[in-house]
């Protein structure tokens, strides 16, 4: 069983970065690839960027390219988001997720989830 609980978010202005963080316990990570995604107000949730434990290869939304990364920490199962010159359209609860298998932007192809944080960007 793996538990991931998010932290870091909060209410910025646009322009302002945050980073989100994913702590995750329970099982080895070594062949998982760890994901954020995101769901704003009347939208789907929607993949954000995944990194690969193992190789720490990552990937990213075209949405989100160039203003954010992801990283790991495997000392401390951690999972970080830093995200710069946010804007208001990126407001949504954001949400780690844990997948057994190799890379996906599939939001119905992870295994598990955090309960997600909330980050809220004013204009």
């Amino acid at each position: 069983q793996v538990q991931l609980v998010e932290s870091g978010g909060g209410l910025v202005q646009a322009g302002d970065s945050l980073r989100l963080s994913c702590a995750a316990s329970g099982r080895s990570f070594s062949s998982y690839t760890m994901g954020w995604f995101r769901q704003g107000p009347g939208k789907e949730r929607e993949f954000v960027a995944a990194v690969t434990w193992s190789s720490g290869t990552r990937y990213y939304a075209d949405s989100v390219r160039g203003r954010v990364t992801i990283s790991r920490d495997s000392a401390k199962n951690t999972v970080y988001l830093q995200m710069n010159t946010l804007k208001p359209e990126d407001t949504a609860i954001y949400y780690c997720a844990a997948r057994l298998r190799g890379y996906s932007s599939g939001r119905n192809d992870y295994d598990y989830w955090g309960q997600g944080t909330q980050v809220t960007v004013s204009s």
